[in-house]
């Protein structure tokens, strides 16, 4: 018999993948100006490569939510890990954009199916120590993914050769390594007698109101990232005018830094005030990206993307803490899945939308009406908070 990894071990290998989910998402991000130079796109053709990966994530989510809750957390992760690598060597080999766009259906599936499974495994892996820590790692897990991202494609793209292949050979191989150890963890089947099959998320009667503040705070959150990773280095070449590709990155990992800072203090937050904070650090983030855009100065965008990604933490934290402590232990992974959905069908049209403003208008244009999108979202999350009061002191409900 295989030897299986301790639940210790377990629970970082599933913070790895919950990390492998926004590396894998953000991993094109400070390469999108040298597809645009090199092919002659758009920004709506750059935006629209970024936006098939959420709205692909969405069909997964749709279909597949709940497997993990029927054939394991592991299998699930490990199926979702095997398409991740097909869309990252697509990507790594792409002589055209068409190929990118068939690697980004490939990443998709891959984070589609990873998602929910990784963030409920935390949960369970997390039994008898510290349960709170788990709301802690997936936040830190993607501040991981997502720095990483950054700072290894711009450091690749302005100082290494081939600029559009090497960060995802580096990729590739890490996605490997983690598969490896993957493979090892413990099969998590839950009690569901029931046959699967495809479905849309169910998400019980009795906890609605706290699944919609739960699912609009961390759909708030992801709004960052359309800013951040869809048009982020543009912003930062164009806008704000800094020409050095690993200074963009390094700035805009920022946010991820920052985000990764904060969900080291998350645990000791009420589920509904961090999400109630992480909406007002949103608010002010935006109004720096604003006045960065406007003055073309780097300190406010760096200043923007800070608290843009403290606002990111306390959110995720919030939204993904409000939903585990009243998800029923046998539907978790679907209710994840289902909030994930909802997160990645909004910031995938809205990419779009924006790539749209950007080129029939200005790239300007495109900033200002996302900052307006994320200003109405705060207030929206705020105003759910107040109204459901969902209990979500622990990110976990406690286990007899």
């Amino acid at each position: 018999m295989a030897r299986v990894l301790s639940a210790k071990a377990s629970f970082w290998v599933a913070a790895a993948v919950v990390a492998h989910t926004l590396w894998t998402s953000a991993a094109p991000g400070m390469i999108y100006p040298v597809y645009a130079s090199q092919w002659h796109l758009t920004t709506t053709m750059t935006t629209a490569i970024f936006s098939v990966y959420p709205i692909v994530v969405v069909v997964v989510l749709v279909a597949f939510g709940d497997i993990s809750d029927f054939i394991g957390r592991r299998t699930t992760m490990l199926i979702g890990l095997s398409a991740s690598m097909i869309g990252v060597l697509l990507f790594a080999i792409a002589p055209n954009i068409a190929v990118l766009f068939v690697g980004r259906v490939f990443m998709g599936i891959g984070v589609g199916l990873t998602a929910g499974p990784s963030t409920a495994a935390l949960a369970e892996f997390s039994r008898g120590s510290n349960p709170r820590l788990a709301g802690s790692a997936a936040i830190i897990g993607q501040a991981t993914g997502f720095a990483s991202a950054l700072l290894v494609g711009g450091f690749l793209v302005q100082y290494a050769p081939y600029p559009t292949r090497l960060s995802f050979i580096v990729l590739l191989c890490l996605l490997v390594v983690l598969s490896a150890f993957a493979y090892f963890l413990p099969q998590q089947r839950t009690k569901n007698e029931a046959r699967w099959h495809p479905k849309l998320p169910n998400v019980p009667r009795e906890i609605r109101s706290s699944f919609l503040a739960a699912a609009v705070t961390v759909m708030t959150a992801y709004t960052h990232g359309v800013t951040i990773t869809s048009l982020g280095a543009q912003i930062a070449k164009e806008l704000v005018q800094s020409p050095n590709v690993f200074v963009n990155s390094v700035t805009l990992a920022l946010f991820a830094i920052a985000l990764g800072i904060t969900g080291l203090g998350t645990h000791k937050l009420k589920a509904t005030t961090s999400a109630a904070l992480g909406s007002v650090f949103s608010v002010i983030g935006t109004a720096f990206l604003v006045g960065a855009v406007f003055e073309h100065t780097l300190i406010l965008f760096v200043i923007a993307t800070v608290l843009s990604g403290v606002g990111y933490a306390l959110m995720v934290y919030g939204g993904l803490s409000i939903a585990n402590a009243s998800a029923p232990e046998g539907s978790r992974g679907g209710i994840m899945s289902a909030i994930f959905l909802l997160a990645y069908l909004f910031t995938g049209v809205l990419a779009v939308v924006l790539g749209k403003i950007a080129t029939v208008q200005d790239l300007t244009t495109a900033v200002l009406c996302g900052a307006a999108t994320m200003i109405v979202l705060c207030i929206l999350t705020l105003w759910l908070l107040a109204r459901s009061q969902p209990a979500g002191t622990s990110t976990v409900p406690s286990h007899t």
